[in-house]
């Protein structure tokens, strides 16, 4: 029986979930049970597992247990974006080759058609908009970006329009940026409420344990999972866990759990929202990675997403909202000097699943233990669409996108600590002094 070494403790202070509709929370799991399918992490990707092996095996119970509430954890955190675009960092033109730029095309809108369909056949309240996205500079390297990216659009084929500075305010308000690059495809979501809905409309015979932390784990040909009120026997275990999987024994050294930040103001009165104009509703990228996350959301708030620390052990540290809430508060007011002194109701932080070579993990981990984890800052529509896959797999079946993931060479190895930390902290502090006025 080995320990499990780190368990989720997100802060207590996320916007989405406070402001997304409550629902009844399932019970903990008590006593011993066994079953053939357990799930371990209801977000985005085991939601996804979970539904599909439940339809490829509608006779079986398939169990999802959860250690903290759902919607409160990594999944309900992000900013909302259900993005369908490729953007890999280290290519030239963020598209690179362009035979698995058309691949991972596929994937993230097999993941967002898949979020669409849920959210209408069980309206969902989740205020999704299909509405694109901005992908906005203001310092000469970020406009560089934007450039660059516009290219490997035209080689991959998709529509974009580039806004010029003068134009911008009528489409989301601030005269902040000097150019932003617009794709139609992204949609927006309230991340919390997409996921507690998604939970709450679960098929019959997925039974959804929350608050149920696993603390140990046994491996063999069953899995024995204990936790403080009992324990789960799996005869096939899938974990999507996103970094935790390291804590339950599985590539260790190879991910990267890196926080970022989120602030979200109270509803606009009608008079502000008139003095900033532009759409209802609109989201906003940094062109460099660094820099800020801007949305408006269809109730009237502003939200601003930027800073990031590097989390060995995936929980929250309360240090860091203290730190980063000044710098949401310097980022809003560049931004938004009409309404200069407008107050945050929230901030938080959320985590991401990153490895340096940008490779995620998809299949077997050990003998019926198996894995969708690190998203690499694309849970929403990755997440969901390798969680799906990945329940397709086990039912037998194969495809070109099971073929896809199934080849990535997966996350690679870290350097031992202390040069570890030393190097990821050097490198966001790097990273977001470049950004400049993009932060």
């Amino acid at each position: 029986m080995s320990k499990v070494t780190s368990l989720p403790a997100d802060d207590r202070s996320c916007g989405w979930y406070h402001l997304s509709k409550g629902r009844p929370i399932r019970p903990a799991h008590q006593g011993h049970t066994s079953a053939r399918w357990v799930i371990v992490g209801a977000g985005f990707a085991g939601l996804a597992a979970a539904r599909q092996l439940a339809a490829h095996f509608p006779s079986e119970q398939i169990l999802l247990v959860e250690g903290q509430e759902v919607g409160f954890g990594t999944s309900g955190r992000n900013a909302g974006f259900a993005i369908d675009l490729p953007h890999d960092i280290g290519a030239d033109d963020y598209i690179g080759d362009i035979d698995i730029a058309k691949t991972v095309l596929k994937l993230n809108l097999s993941g967002q058609t898949y979020l669409k369909e849920l959210v209408e056949r069980f309206d969902i309240d989740c205020q999704m908009k299909h509405c694109g996205k901005y992908q906005a500079a203001v310092e000469p390297r970020g406009i560089a970006i934007l450039e660059a990216y516009r290219r490997g659009l035209d080689k991959l084929g998709q529509p974009y329009e580039m806004i010029d500075a003068d134009a911008l305010p009528e489409h989301i308000g601030t005269s902040f940026y000097r150019k932003a690059l617009f794709t139609p495809g992204t949609s927006l979501i309230q991340p919390s409420a997409l996921v507690k809905g998604l939970a709450d409309s679960l098929p019959a015979n997925v039974t959804l344990y929350e608050n149920t932390p696993i603390s140990a784990v046994e491996y063999g040909d069953k899995t024995v999972l204990k936790h403080a009120h009992g324990s789960i026997t799996a005869d096939k275990l899938i974990l999507t866990t996103n970094a935790f999987g390291m804590s339950f024994g599985f590539l260790k050294g190879r991910m990267l759990p890196v926080f970022t930040y989120a602030s979200l103001t109270r509803p606009m009165t009608a008079q502000e929202q008139a003095r900033l104009g532009g759409k209802p509703f609109w989201g906003v990228i940094p062109a460099d990675p660094f820099g800020t996350t801007v949305r408006r959301t269809p109730d009237n708030r502003l939200l601003i997403r930027n800073s990031f620390s590097f989390n060995p052990d995936g929980r929250a540290k309360d240090k860091y909202l203290e730190r980063f809430a000044p710098r949401h508060r310097q980022s809003f007011e560049r931004r938004f000097p009409m309404l200069t002194g407008m107050n945050f109701e929230y901030t938080w932080g959320g985590a991401l699943a990153l490895s340096r070579n940008h490779e995620g993990f998809f299949g077997e981990l050990r003998p019926n233990v198996y894995g969708s984890l690190c998203c690499n800052g694309l849970g929403v529509t990755r997440g969901t669409a390798t969680g799906k896959l990945l329940a397709d797999w086990l039912a037998g079946e194969r495809s070109d996108l099971i073929d896809f993931v199934l080849k990535s060479a997966g996350p690679c190895a870290n350097p031992p600590e202390p040069l570890l930390s030393l190097g990821v902290n050097f490198n966001l502090a790097l990273g977001q002094y470049r950004a400049g006025r993009e932060c």
